[in-house]
């Protein structure tokens, strides 16, 4: 039996296989993020006082610093009512992913990727949210002197998923024809393949 003959059994199983797998199980990822998130500001809390600054590279700094807002500090500035407004805003959205996670078709990879790390990383901030009154940023990017807002693993990881899930919505725009314009393709690229040359009998 050829090795080519070999592959073809391998590479149904493995599709059958993702194809069984149920999009929960991606929310091992959420709990990585989770981890990560709660690791390093528990390491940089430690060993760093807030505001004290420490470059990594000539564009990055670690620098402690505490997020009483959202997003690029907004709100930061309000009398104290917004650490229950996120905490409450972050348990629907955390509910409402893991209820779009459980209910994505089995097969899908890229969406509940996308959702799993969205998850973890507003699990992450939650975390800190309840337990300081504050998120925890410290991972701090710069050129030159102009400074991008402070942000923290559970940042990143929300950053990702949202671009993830926003290609998997272009991805999915792009196959709305139901997946007829590929057929009608391959149809075509056969046809040519079939098409007897000018001039042969």
């Amino acid at each position: 039996m050829s090795s080519e003959q070999q592959s073809i059994p391998v590479n149904e199983t493995v599709a059958a296989a993702i194809k069984r797998t149920h999009p929960a199980a991606w929310l091992w990822l959420s709990l990585v993020v989770i981890v990560l998130d709660q690791a390093t500001k528990f390491l940089v809390t430690r060993f760093l006082a807030l505001y004290e600054r420490v470059e990594v590279l000539p564009v990055l700094d670690f620098t402690l610093l505490h997020n009483t807002g959202a997003a690029f500090s907004m709100l930061a500035g309000a009398s104290g009512w917004q650490r229950w407004f996120f905490i409450g805003l972050a348990c629907v959205v955390s509910v409402v992913l893991v209820v779009w996670i459980w209910r994505t078709p089995r097969g899908e990879k890229l969406l509940p990727l996308a959702l799993s790390l969205i998850l973890g990383g507003a699990i992450g901030n939650v975390i800190d949210r309840i337990w300081h009154g504050y998120v925890v940023d410290f991972i701090h990017a710069h050129w030159g002197e102009a400074y991008f807002p402070a942000f923290n693993i559970a940042d990143s990881a929300i950053t990702i998923g949202a671009a993830l899930l926003i290609l998997d919505a272009f991805r999915e725009k792009g196959t709305g024809d139901g997946g007829q314009g590929t057929v009608e393709r391959r149809r075509g690229a056969r046809d040519r393949r079939q098409a007897p040359r000018e001039g042969s009998p």
